[in-house]
């Protein structure tokens, strides 16, 4: 039965996750997927979340399984304080950290609490396509800003910030997803201080930070800010679980903290307690680092194994080559569009995501992104044999 009814204008030209979609076709037997952005099964520790999760329920259960503070779990907070530093070389406190429902929540958080409809919000081009969908949805004017290997362009930034006088900067700086590009630490400096200078909250989103497997860590923009115009985004989906949906959010301004706080409470009311006790656990009994060592060696080789089958492939022109993160991003040869190809790919049992939902204005056909973590060597080498098959048609 079709029923006539009106949605809200927010929604409007806002469609779902090009990523969501490809998971149905995906789903088809035998295909190899290089489309999502999911952690490798086997970096999943089940065994281990089990024994901590028995272990919580029975000493503190009737606590953990009742209603929280919506500013989260004091004792997850008081652990953050010391593992942010250590990780993102950004000293805070309490009172400026956040658990949230995953760092997807806490973008969402500072939109509420910052912008209006008609705001301009700039970010990278191209850029995480879950993010632009916040953006649309609240009614943002978004304006993208070129990048390049090192990560945004400062002129185009420069240019874009006096152009358009922003309210917002979004960016991922460390392995950025679609592209799997760093931003240089010089960058990260000026982009700190054009904050500053112009009266721009930065929201930088920072999931993939830790996943680092070759070259030197680099502190995070937060790191250099001294104007309290920069909030920094993280998650522990990618290093623990993303079915935990735990994140935070760093931000030392008071009163937009306090703002965000008070939209969690009609968003969610509070992040889940024994989600956040079992993050807590792997902090306290320093079972993230042995953790995210594992992984990172598997992850590394499976990007090194993908990267060498790329350089063999006659129909791919560049590629990025990451140091670190989940994803590379590749450019097609003669002008071959990759959303036309994608369901040839998949006949043939491969897919992927096509770069162009990525770019906040459509176009850049001859692009599309790699996951290279949820596929063992093996399954990698036989998927990128697949794709060189569908471009050679």
């Amino acid at each position: 039965m079709s029923v006539n009814m009106r949605f809200s204008k927010r929604t409007e030209g806002v469609t779902g996750s090009a990523i969501r979609e490809l998971f149905k076709l995906t789903a088809r037997p035998g295909v190899i997927s290089f489309g999502g952005g999911n952690p490798s099964p086997a970096a999943l520790p089940d065994d281990i979340v089990a024994e901590i999760s028995r272990e919580l329920v029975a000493s503190n259960g009737k606590v953990l399984l009742q209603y929280g503070m919506t500013e989260g779990l004091p004792s997850l907070r008081e652990a953050l304080v010391p593992y942010i530093l250590n990780e993102f070389s950004v000293k805070t406190d309490v009172s400026s950290v956040l658990p949230v429902t995953g760092s997807t929540q806490a973008f969402n958080l500072l939109l509420d609490a910052y912008t209006d409809p008609g705001d301009v919000i700039l970010t990278e081009n191209p850029t995480f396509l879950g993010a632009t969908q916040a953006m649309h949805l609240h009614q943002l004017r978004v304006i993208p800003v070129d990048s390049d290997e090192n990560g945004l362009d400062m002129d185009a930034l420069g240019e874009a910030i006096r152009r358009y006088h922003p309210r917002m900067l979004y960016t991922i700086p460390t392995f950025q997803n679609p592209t799997g590009v760093t931003l240089s630490l010089e960058r990260r400096k000026r982009i700190a201080e054009l904050a500053a200078q112009y009266d721009i909250l930065v929201a930088e989103d920072d999931p993939y930070h830790s996943l680092r497997y070759s070259g030197k860590a680099l502190p995070t923009i937060k790191a250099f800010d001294t104007a309290g115009k920069v909030a920094l985004m993280g998650s522990f989906s990618k290093v623990i679980s993303p079915g935990l949906r735990v994140g935070f959010l760093v931000c030392d301004e008071p009163q937009l903290m306090r703002k965000c706080v008070i939209c969690k409470q009609s968003d969610d009311l509070h992040t889940a307690n024994l989600n956040q006790a079992i993050v807590e656990a792997y902090l306290r009994r320093n079972l993230l680092s042995p953790h995210v060592a594992q992984i990172s060696k598997r992850y590394g080789a499976q990007m090194d194994c993908m990267l060498s089958c790329l350089e063999n492939m006659q129909g791919v022109e560049r590629f990025t080559r990451p140091e670190g993160g989940l994803f590379i991003f590749a450019w097609l040869r003669g002008g071959v569009n990759a959303t036309d190809m994608l369901m040839k790919a998949v006949e043939r049992g491969v897919a992927y995501v096509p770069g162009t939902h990525f770019y906040p204005d459509g176009g850049h056909d001859s692009t599309l992104r790699l996951n290279f973590s949820n596929a063992d060597i093996p399954t990698i080498q036989r998927g990128m044999a697949l794709l060189d098959e569908s471009l050679k048609g």
